[in-house]
């Protein structure tokens, strides 16, 4: 009798531990998914952002473009033509670098909001 209690015993206890098992394995894809979810909305959130900032930048480059051409079209010199198309270019150039500097950051900021739920993952790989 005691036998058959010894192996119905060890029979609760691997089926205990096949449950705990399943249960942390649960955990960790619910874990994944949790991360994986932050991370797509913290991705959209940024691309969102990147669209409104780059199609901002797109309406004033062409007002800036229009305003320029009508100011050419109205020089009496080709020496005032020439004034007003470098300055055009001047302005261009400094409003591109500086748009692209902008857009660099919102890039950057993106990634670090991407990556901070994946910290904890990586802590835990570190044994910390």
């Amino acid at each position: 009798m005691t036998d058959r209690f010894l192996v119905r015993g060890s029979a609760a206890a691997l089926i205990d531990a096949m449950i705990q098992q399943f249960d942390q394995f649960q955990k960790f894809g619910q874990d994944n998914l949790d991360t994986v979810m932050k991370t797509f909305g913290s991705v959209t959130k940024g691309a969102q952002a990147i669209a409104m900032e780059t199609a901002d930048y797109a309406k004033k480059s062409v007002e800036q473009s229009a305003a320029a051409f009508e100011k050419l079209a109205g020089a009496k010199s080709l020496d005032k033509a020439m004034q007003i198309h470098g300055d055009y270019l001047k302005t261009s150039y400094e409003g591109f670098v500086a748009q692209s500097a902008k857009i660099g950051e919102l890039y950057q900021a993106v990634a670090k909001e991407a990556f901070k739920p994946f910290e904890g993952f990586v802590a835990k790989a570190a044994g910390k």
